[in-house]
């Protein structure tokens, strides 16, 4: 007798699980764009695609707040709508969680990108006991999306597999699915796996926590089916599942044509790579600087804007996303470029990614040294030439630290990983010329490469004031810009007056925009601390599991 094909229910209706799949991703893939109704009872669905933005919560078998994003998808699952004032009536009491897991290895590493897995690998090679706590299922950050059940897409998937493997051979102990909410000097970390509560005492620690993606803020931003380019690029690699069929994508950055042209192989409609910036040919001499330093990489940039060619896709240079509408279960995006022309478009989908964001939340809480960089508009932390930083025992490779990119963060992850490792006593840190000097290399090409690019914090001036600025409690820019009237001081004080920030993702993406608002309106320079002050949890979790990890460090004391 043949088995039925798995599936789980959303809102009543059957939905297909393809191997591996999110809820998210399965969603999406049945044309579903929709998760949850705000406060307001605005509709919000997929946007960052890993977790940070809490907009696509959904209800799962009766337990609400469940992130569809980093669910994985269950045959006979129910899922449901989420609402933002939920009745109680049905609702389901969890289970009492498991005891706490303590963890004392040598080396804890927060994150398993291709940093944090570097790291694990030299400081497993040097003989230091280690443990990785990755919020992912499968390890491999943003640039590796790693999937389940499918094989290898092309060689950049392949080589976060063999990476993957290689950390698994050298003995570290990596676990997935794990929100870290709480650091405490020690070093000290909290997490929460899947409702059991994780206690992490180790040695030294290395933070490897990445990047998200800056989006343009723009009117209709929030709405189903806008997305940051990484989500969109996650759908497909990792699930194989397209956004939309008619996709469009903007803001800048290399990512941007890497994902349109991906997304087009794989079958998708695009129809314009809207461009903040100039065209390459408009900056030669850092294009020279490119080649010089790594010509493959060039090369690669190179073939993109041809495959895009190839494609009848348009690079739309020196044009910004200006507003975006809903039009009969689609998008109406509508563009300008630096003349002022507006052009528009109906699509499925529209991607976006205009920088990076730190995710430096755990460096902050600890009290490691930041600066302010100008030229992409976020802190970078202060590390010595083994990635240490000024706090004794805790390490930061990759884009945690400010924008730097995969190859710069591997190389940062081996340095830090063997140098940890000898502070403890296992090995030396002598023979690390080779990473450095390649370091050097990488760090002068993303330098190069970034100047071809538009990825500084624009001007909110000329936006609507009903455009919303805090995604999480619908807070507009007329608000803020009531609120800094009243409390201009600085962003905490910003906060109290509007709950700008107060929402579920705590900030980060409000964050950055109201501390340079704040800026701009006291005249002061932007800081470490003109920022939302890092607090505990930093992540949403559950009281059991804050209680299971309270009983359990009483315990141990």
């Amino acid at each position: 007798m043949q088995m039925p094909d798995p599936s789980f229910t959303f809102d009543g209706t059957p939905i297909p699980i393809k191997p591996g799949a999110s809820v998210a991703a399965a969603l999406t893939d049945q044309g579903h764009r929709a998760f949850r109704q705000s406060a307001n009872g605005n509709a919000r669905g997929i946007f960052c695609g890993m977790g940070v933005c809490q907009d696509c919560l959904v209800t799962i078998d009766g337990v609400p707040n469940r992130r569809a994003c980093m669910s994985a998808a269950r045959d006979g699952a129910k899922v449901e709508t989420q609402v933002a004032f939920p009745s109680l009536k049905g609702a389901v009491v969890a289970p009492p969680p498991e005891a706490a897991r303590i963890l004392e290895p040598d080396v804890a590493i927060i994150g398993g990108g291709a940093g944090g897995l570097a790291a694990a690998i030299a400081a497993r090679r040097a003989g230091a006991s280690v443990v990785v706590l990755d919020e992912r299922k499968v390890p491999g950050g943003q640039y590796y999306k790693q999937s389940t059940g499918l094989p290898p897409i092309d060689r950049q998937q392949q080589e976060g597999a063999e990476l993957f493997r290689e950390a698994l051979d050298s003995g570290a102990e990596i676990i997935g699915s794990v929100e870290v909410w709480g650091a405490f000097d020690g070093p000290l970390f909290i997490a929460d796996l899947e409702g059991r509560a994780l206690v992490v005492r180790p040695r030294t620690a290395i933070i490897a926590t990445g990047a998200y993606e800056r989006p343009t803020v723009a009117p209709g931003w929030t709405l189903p089916g806008v997305m940051t380019t990484g989500a969109a690029q996650t759908l497909w690699r990792s699930y194989r599942t397209l956004p939309g069929r008619r996709i469009a994508v903007c803001g800048s950055g290399p990512l941007n044509a890497q994902v349109a042209l991906e997304l087009a192989d794989g079958g998708a409609e695009v129809s314009v790579v809207a461009e903040a910036a100039a065209a390459p040919w408009h900056h030669p001499l850092a294009g020279l600087r490119a080649t010089l330093l790594d010509p493959g990489l060039v090369r690669k940039g190179l073939g993109m804007l041809q495959g895009l060619r190839r494609h009848g896709i348009p690079m739309a240079y020196n044009t910004r996303l200006h507003r975006i509408e809903e039009a009969d279960g689609a998008l109406r995006m509508v563009l300008r470029d630096q003349r002022g022309n507006e052009t528009s478009s109906i699509v499925d989908a529209i991607c976006m990614n205009i920088g990076f964001e730190p995710q430096n939340e755990i460096l902050r809480l600890l009290g490691a040294d930041m600066a302010y960089d100008k030229t992409f508009g976020h802190l970078r932390c202060s590390r010595d030439e083994g990635m240490q930083t000024s706090i004794p025992c805790l390490y930061a490779v990759g884009d945690c630290t400010g924008l730097g990119g995969a190859p710069a963060a591997r190389l940062e992850g081996e340095i830090a990983g063997k140098t940890a490792a000898a502070q403890l006593g296992c090995g030396d840190a002598y023979d690390l010329f080779a990473q450095k000097r390649s370091l050097k290399r990488h760090r002068l090409f993303q330098k190069a490469l970034w100047q071809m690019y538009d990825v500084a914090p624009y001007s909110l001036s000329n936006m609507p004031s009903e455009t919303i600025i805090c995604r999480c409690e619908e807070i507009t820019l007329g608000q803020i810009t009531e609120g800094l009237s009243a409390a201009t001081g600085h962003v905490g004080t910003l906060k109290r007056a509007t709950r700008v920030g107060m929402g579920r993702c705590q900030g980060r993406y409000c964050g950055p925009i109201s501390t340079r608002l704040v800026a701009a309106a006291t005249d002061k320079p932007v800081d470490d601390r003109s920022h939302f002050a890092p607090r505990v949890p930093i992540k949403p979790v559950s009281i059991a599991s804050i209680l299971a990890a309270q009983e359990a460090l009483n315990e141990s004391a």
